[in-house]
This record gives C-alpha cells, sequence and structure tokens, in this order.
C-alpha cells in the first residue's frame, strides 16, 4: 500500500517545519559568529558559545524521544519551535548585555529545540511512511534521504542567509525577521499538524528510554564514532587552518564552508539513487559496511599527501569525503528509522540521535585539542581511527532489515 493524501499532507507539513527551522538555525550561527567577531571575540572565546548547544543535544535526543513517545511528536515538534523563538528573543537585548553566560544559555536553547525539531520530523517519517513491502521500504529510504539533504542543504544556505541579513539589517534586524518567520510556521503547525502523531498507545517509562535493541545499539554507536571522525577535523581545525595557512578571510572560509554543507544536503537527497535503487534493493549491513570502510580511507590518504600540495589536496579532498561521508550519513538514517519500533519510534530515533550528538561533542573538543598539540595531520589520523571503529561497529549490524536489504 502507498501513502495516502492526509499522511502526505502530514508529511509535507513537518517537512515544512523542519526547512524552516534548519534555515533560521544555520543562519544563526552563521549571525553569532560574525556579529561575536566584529564585537572582538576571539575565535576560542566564540566556539564556548556554541558549547551548550552542543552538549544538550546530547540529553535532549535522550529524553526527546522518550517526551515524544508519550506526548506526541506534534507537540515535541512545537515546544522545538516556540524554544528556538525564545532564543532568538533572548539574542535581541541590546549588545552591552549580551554576556558570554547569558548568549551560552540562548545557544543552549537552541540546541535543545534544533534536536527536539530534528527528533520530531526522523521520527514523523517512520509513522508516515510506514509500510510493509519491499517497495514500502524503498519509498521509506527515499522520504528519509530527501528529508535529510534537503536540511543539510538549508543549513548551507542558512549560512549565506545569516551573513546577508547581517549586512542588510544589523544583528537586531536579522533576528526579528526570524522570529517573524518562526511565529508563522509555528501557528501553522499548531493549527494543521496531526495531535496524536507517534504517541505511544502504552506510557512508556523514563527508564525505557535506553534501546533495548541491539541493531539500533550498535548502529548508535557506529554513529557516534562516523559523526566524531567528521567534526575532529571540520569543525575547528578545518577553518583555522584555512585561515591561516592560506590566508582565507572569514567571508572564503564561510562561504567554502556553506558550499560544503550545500553539497553534503544534495548528495544525500540522492543517495538512493547511488546505493543501489535501481537494483530494487534497500540498503542494510552488507552496502552500508563497504561505504564506512571506503570513508576510513580518504582522510588518511589526505594527511599522507597534504605537504605536496596541501591547499589543491586539502580543498579537493574535502570535497571527496563530503561526498562520501553524505552517502554514509544517509544510509545511517534510513537504517535508524527502518531499525525503529513501529510503538514508540521516537525513543529509538532519540536515542541514535543521542549517540550523533555525544560524536559532534567529542570531535569537536578533539579538534581544537589535536590541532592545538599536534596540527591538522593528528586531526586527520584521529578521523581515520574513529571510522575504523565505526567499520568494525558496522559489521555488528543485522544481515538486513526489512525486505531485501543489501
Amino acid at each position: 500500500m502507498g501513502i495516502s493524501r492526509a499522511e502526505l499532507r502530514q508529511y509535507l507539513l513537518v517537512t515544512g517545519n523542519y526547512w524552516a527551522f534548519t534555515l533560521t538555525d544555520g543562519a544563526l550561527r552563521m549571525l553569532v559568529v560574525l556579529h561575536f567577531h566584529q564585537l572582538g571575540y576571539g575565535p576560542l572565546a566564540i566556539a564556548m558559545l556554541f558549547l551548550f548547544y552542543e552538549f544538550f543535544g546530547v540529553v535532549t535526543n535522550l529524553v526527546g524521544g522518550w517526551l515524544g513517545a508519550r506526548i506526541g511528536l506534534n507537540r515535541t515538534m512545537n515546544i522545538g519551535l516556540s524554544m528556538q523563538v525564545l532564543a532568538l528573543l533572548m539574542l535581541t537585548l541590546p549588545a552591552t548585555m549580551l554576556t558570554v553566560p547569558w548568549v551560552m544559555f540562548a545557544q543552549a536553547l537552541s540546541g535543545i529545540a534544533k534536536d527536539l525539531n530534528k527528533m520530531s520530523a526522523k521520527s514523523s517519517v517512520k509513522q508516515l511512511a510506514r509500510v510493509a513491502d519491499q517497495q514500502g521500504e524503498s519509498r521509506l529510504f527515499r522520504a528519509v534521504a530527501i528529508l535529510t539533504g534537503s536540511k543539510n542543504t538549508l543549513k548551507g544556505v542558512g549560512f549565506f542567509l545569516g551573513g546577508a541579513l547581517l549586512g542588510l539589517f544589523g544583528f537586531t534586524g536579522a533576528l526579528w525577521g526570524m522570529i517573524a518567520m518562526l511565529a508563522l510556521v509555528l501557528l501553522s503547525s499548531l493549527i494543521l499538524l496531526r495531535q496524536d502523531l507517534g504517541r505511544s498507545k502504552a506510557r512508556p517509562k523514563f527508564s525505557e528510554m535506553f534501546s533495548t535493541s541491539t541493531a539500533v545499539n550498535y548502529l548508535s554507536a557506529a554513529r557516534l564514532f562516523l559523526f566524531g571522525a567528521r567534526d575532529i577535523w571540520f569543525v575547528v581545525a578545518l577553518p583555522v587552518y584555512l585561515s591561516q595557512q592560506f590566508d582565507w578571510d572569514h567571508w572564503q572560509v564561510g562561504g567554502f564552508m556553506a558550499s560544503w554543507v550545500i553539497g553534503y544536503g544534495l548528495i544525500q537527497a540522492i543517495a538512493p539513487w547511488l546505493t543501489g535503487k535501481k537494483q530494487g534493493a534497500v540498503p542494510g549491513k552488507r552496502i552500508t559496511l563497504a561505504w564506512v570502510a571506503s570513508l576510513s580511507l580518504i582522510p588518511l590518504l589526505i594527511a599522507q599527501v597534504l605537504p605536496l600540495a596541501p591547499e589543491l589536496v586539502l580543498v579537493g579532498g574535502l570535497l571527496i569525503f563530503g561526498a562520501c561521508f553524505a552517502i554514509n550519513s544517509s544510509l545511517h538514517s534510513y537504517l535508524i528509522v527502518s531499525y525503529a519500533r513501529e510503538e514508540g519510534t521516537s525513543m529509538d530515533v532519540g536515542f541514535y540521535y543521542m549517540a550523533n550528538a555525544a560524536g559532534r561533542l567529542l570531535g569537536t573538543v578533539l579538534s581544537g585539542a589535536l590541532f592545538q598539540w599536534y596540527g591538522l595531520e593528528a586531526c586527520l589520523i584521529g578521523s581515520t581511527l574513529m571510522l575504523l571503529v565505526a567499520t568494525g561497529l558496522t559489521a555488528k549490524l543485522p544481515e538486513c532489515t526489512h525486505g531485501q536489504a543489501a
């Protein structure tokens, strides 16, 4: 069977909410970086502004899945939208009142909001596109890939939008524009989003938020090291290296990073066509293992040949890494939705994205530390080691999901 018109409308509404939130999330990050750079904050101080953003992602994904199963995904999505509006309002204070603790707290709210929104959207796909036959699993993979890929593309667009809004309207004016947009999205969501979406019939206990599924646990652990392997050199080491070694200004660095994220998202969106859709297969252990093993070779090769032509090797290597990483991420995003229980999907998805957030946090901390102590090559070697661990964990996954997974 296929997706009904009512389910399709709900899927489009969830996707629209996710898109609007992601656009403001990317714009807010660029606004904060550029604005506080203009105020004279150093790189380390600016990085600290986002520490709680990443930390609370770990907590939110763990608790948010349980919350979504108890009160419904529509409510957790609307809570996320409301908290983002509040975070934006907190930053509209005069510059003299925007102390580091205040901005860190606002970013913490934004991080909680982002992960509530993401968990709700990803879990909703399972509810809105669930079918048991082979065609249904293929449709589910496409739905997840489009949702995930479009999110990352829009996050990159948000980087550009943040810079443009800052130049046109200033920091406070840009914030009020985003507040108005999100308020309209929240209002439509409150009116139109189905009230029982994703709500578990049984009231899950708080202790049940930790997954008991072997497949979900191994996939979550692999996700932790996969995203740690990206952020260990992408978050801090790469932009600082581009600035220091190649003398790129912040517009060049920001533009390149934004373009990378947009391309990353586009590759994610077409991942089903790159991983066997034409052959009628949906991804399973064998395909996922092959892609993560291939990815583990890329940072090692970059580290080995970097001294020969640093700028060419780093930019070209990052593009190849991004394309391969995007496919790995899309495969993971499909597998967690497929592995997740029909009853209480959000709890498995929330646990999985808790591991995702923990990987980002670990990678961010190691990125700064390894780069400061040993340089970019050490970050690349660390990325390789993390990917090898992710490969070993992927090998522990079940042979297949539903249908004829490869």
